[in-house]
């Protein structure tokens, strides 16, 4: 694109600004609705205390005062969800009331969401003719009716046609982005000169995903490691994806190429000595992909971190997104042959389109300082745009043992945005064969 045209795009798309004066206003508005409430309210009080309300001017009162909270609520969609869509992105990473559909709002959620509020709101008005039935005319309960009836109906075209639009739109994406590359572990290490096959990713898979839930996963211990180690990134523990369909989670599950299939429900939180429940219950929101934040698990072998990754990454297959795991050499290793192919940016780029990344085992295995630039390009590259999910034995502090000169500013991108989760303990495995032995 020649650098005129850019300069005009960057410039019109600086025009939403325009838009913000009006959300601001929006916000006035609402405090004129509070100031409407409260008055209502203070004159429903009064009437009551001094015997001058019947039970239908109470009915009528309340119900004015669910109208007032109603058309109140129809403007924080409108402002929150306006600013976010077509002005600039709220950034309310992290907290704990950040609105669960803020994280998906479009155009077309927002007007879905728009028409059934003011369905709401209709409902209301419409009631209230009803109970206020002798002081109503014929004429305005056939047009109230009329209305509402209106309103249902452009309500439910709306909701058809957002279906169908949204699905065109995933369509496109997936059918116009770049070919995306999938991660392979094992549980070992590669060599640096060769890329495992798993790193391939069929095109047919990846036009077949689609968000639908996921049949019952079979269930299995952290501790049995054999299940980890032996299993094939190909398989499925779940027989009926092979005997009877293919759901979209299930085909992004395998093209995640987890070592074996791991949940959060599965994990063992007595095991660990220090470890928070609570930041792992907040994890498991998911919150942390849309925000696009990153999450590091520090420990010593054997106390879960990889179990913890892979559940996480197993849910957020479920939940619709795409996910990639290898281990660090594994990463490394695609890195290097992509550098090596002068396909680096664009293997970089590809990447980006992944809403999560996993590298699993960094600090098993010290890196050149050409590798370390390497994952610095990786994190650096992600920053603010994807998340990460790592695991590492060593804390963050330490990584200058691991990549060299590179660390300090990788770590600093890492950690900017990502929630460290640091795990104590003995190890699990060991354990386990410890337990064997003695018995």
């Amino acid at each position: 694109m020649s650098q005129p045209s850019t300069t005009l795009g960057y410039a019109l798309f600086a025009t939403r600004w325009l838009q913000a004066p009006l959300y601001f206003g929006l916000v006035a508005a609402q405090g004129v609705y509070v100031y409407k409430f409260f008055n209502e309210l203070w004159n429903l009080i009064l009437r009551c205390v001094t015997g001058q309300a019947n039970e239908t001017y109470v009915m009528l009162a309340v119900l004015k005062l669910v109208d007032v909270v109603m058309i109140a609520n129809l403007l924080i969609m409108v402002i929150v969800g306006g600013y976010e869509t077509f002005v600039s992105r709220i950034g309310l990473q992290g907290h704990r009331d950040q609105p669960e559909w803020l994280s998906h709002v479009n155009s077309n959620v927002l007007k879905v969401k728009l028409a059934t509020a003011i369905v709401g709101i209709s409902s209301v008005h419409l009631l209230q003719m009803f109970v206020d039935v002798h002081h109503t005319s014929h004429h305005s309960l056939l047009w109230g009716t009329v209305i509402h009836m209106a309103f249902i109906a452009s309500a439910a075209i709306l909701a058809y046609m957002s279906g169908p639009m949204a699905e065109h739109g995933d369509r496109s994406h997936k059918g116009h982005g770049p070919a995306q590359g999938q991660g392979g572990a094992d549980g070992g290490h590669c060599a640096l000169t060769s890329v495992p096959a798993e790193f391939s990713t069929s095109a047919a898979a990846a036009r077949a995903q689609v968000t639908v839930p996921i049949p019952a996963q079979a269930t299995g211990s952290y501790g049995d490691t054999s299940s980890y180690e032996n299993s094939s990134p190909y398989e499925s523990r779940n027989p009926s994806s092979h005997d009877s369909y293919e759901t979209g989670a299930e085909t992004r599950i395998r093209a995640a190429r987890f070592p074996s299939r791991k949940q959060l429900e599965e994990f063992d939180e007595d095991h660990p000595r220090d470890f928070d429940r609570e930041v792992l219950a907040r994890l498991g929101k998911l919150d942390f992909v849309a925000a696009r934040r990153n999450v590091v698990f520090v420990g010593p072998p054997g106390t879960g971190k990889t179990h913890l990754a892979v559940g996480l990454g197993v849910r957020a297959c479920q939940a619709g997104h795409q996910v990639l795991f290898a281990t660090a050499a594994q990463w490394a290793a695609r890195l290097t042959e992509a550098r090596a192919a002068g396909r680096l940016a664009e293997e970089l780029a590809a990447l980006d389109a992944q809403p999560l990344l996993i590298v699993d085992e960094v600090g098993y295995t010290p890196f050149d300082a050409d590798t370390a630039h390497l994952f610095f390009q990786l994190v650096a590259h992600r920053y603010e745009r994807s998340s990460l999910i790592v695991t590492g034995d060593r804390p963050l502090g330490r990584w200058d043992e691991i990549f060299g000169g590179a660390a300090p500013a990788m770590v600093d991108r890492l950690a900017h945005h990502a929630e460290i989760v640091r795990l104590e303990g003995d190890s699990y495995r060991m354990r386990r064969a410890t337990s064997a032995w003695a018995e």
